[in-house]
């Protein structure tokens, strides 16, 4: 058996490798890259001149609004008008068969002759006796009779000449005329059909110009602009600036006033009604329809904003992201106050001049890490106004 010689390695050789591996891992070359600190776009907090305001939902409803029903009976002789027209106020719109109100009233009218013939007879008596009277040739109970058939007389003419006026009435009647100025319903009842006084309803007619809009307000908004109403400047209730949209409209394109608040809040809702009055020449609105009421604050005032994006919700409490010492992210509780044009009014937890992370928020992984913050532009004078025809949130 043949035996080879083994070597062993010299110590000084194994020395050197490790010499050789401990100045490779501090050679500069083997560290590894620093990591960048994350963006994030931040926006500094100002106070800023605003005009608040509240936001409700209402419906068109006509000033005036009528359920047009006959008030004689008789059949139906003609319609008088174009379904869905506007008519004047005075329009003929249905014509009942006057023929036997005419004749009722040429009955009338010679029961008045005959009421007023009667009448002169018996006063011409009335003189004779009178005259009998006056010579000692009659007793004084004929006198008395004349007087009163005297009486009588008048009194039955009296009552011939008023019913000559109500048959008047009754055949006027038969002209059924629209008793205001507006749009006219269909027609309910037909030529042919009989129409009963004050109980058949043959259409409807309701005023276009202007309108109201119904809104229920809520108890926090009505104080708050009841308070505001008390100032001298804004004691009437049409200084409170209204603006209403349709509901396929952008923003609140119309003006209008408050012309009429409840007489008190209805406990179950928490809520007043009230009613706004819109100019309608254009007949935009018609009665029904559903609008969004914009209620404005009649008096600037400073807030302080932020973006809407800026804040986060942890379970009910709401928060923000500020720049703080040594740029790092801290976490900052707030309380939230309305929505102002993309922005909320930040009523609790920030002060002017804190700048609050807006962009990039998904880059801060825990409270306090370290980031670089890069300024953002300030939003537009014109997202802060209220009353700005600006879209409604959805």
């Amino acid at each position: 058996m043949i035996h080879f010689p083994v070597r062993k390695a010299a110590p000084w050789g194994v020395a050197g490798a490790l010499l050789l591996a401990l100045s490779a891992c501090h050679d500069g070359r083997g560290d590894p890259p620093a990591q960048a600190l994350p963006e994030v776009g931040v926006a500094t907090i100002a106070p800023r001149t605003v005009r608040l305001a509240d936001e409700f939902n209402g419906r068109v409803e006509a000033v005036d609004a009528v359920e047009l029903r006959p008030r004689v009976s008789g059949y139906l002789q003609r319609v008088a008008y174009k379904e869905g027209d506007l008519v004047p106020q005075g329009a003929v719109l249905f014509v009942i068969d006057p023929r036997p109100y005419r004749i009722a009233l040429d009955r009338a009218t010679a029961q008045r002759q005959r009421a007023r013939a009667a009448a002169g007879l018996a006063q011409v008596q009335l003189k004779r006796v009178q005259t009998l009277i006056d010579a000692h040739a009659t007793s004084q109970e004929e006198l008395d009779n004349a007087r009163a058939a005297d009486a009588q007389a008048r009194a039955d003419l009296q009552a011939a000449e008023a019913a000559v006026a109500d048959a008047q009435l009754n055949l006027g009647f038969t002209e059924v005329r629209a008793p205001i100025a507006g749009r006219v319903g269909r027609a309910m009842a037909t030529v042919g059909n009989l129409a009963r006084a004050d109980d058949t309803l043959l259409t409807t007619v309701v005023s276009q110009d202007p309108v109201y809009v119904y809104f229920d307000c809520d108890e926090q908004s009505y104080l708050r602009y009841n308070a505001q109403r008390a100032d001298p400047k804004h004691r009437a209730i049409g200084a409170d600036p209204v603006r209403v949209g349709l509901a396929n409209e952008a923003g609140f394109p119309h003006a209008g006033t408050v012309d009429f608040l409840d007489n008190r809040l209805d406990p179950a809702t928490g809520t007043i009604r009230a009613r706004v009055r819109l100019p309608n020449a254009d007949h935009a609105f018609t009665p029904g329809l559903y609008a969004r009421v914009q209620l404005v604050s009649g008096r600037d005032q400073d807030a302080l904003l932020v973006d809407t994006k800026a804040v986060l919700t942890d379970q009910d409490r709401k928060y923000v992201y500020v720049i703080g010492p040594g740029d790092k992210a801290l976490r900052r509780d707030v309380t939230i106050g309305r929505e102002l044009g993309g922005e909320r009014i930040v009523e609790k937890g920030l002060n002017a001049g804190d700048r609050v992370v807006v962009d990039g928020l998904q880059r801060i992984y825990y409270p306090g890490a370290p980031v670089k913050p890069k300024a953002l532009a300030a939003p537009p004078v014109a997202a802060l106004r209220a009353d700005a025809a600006a879209p409604a949130a959805q």
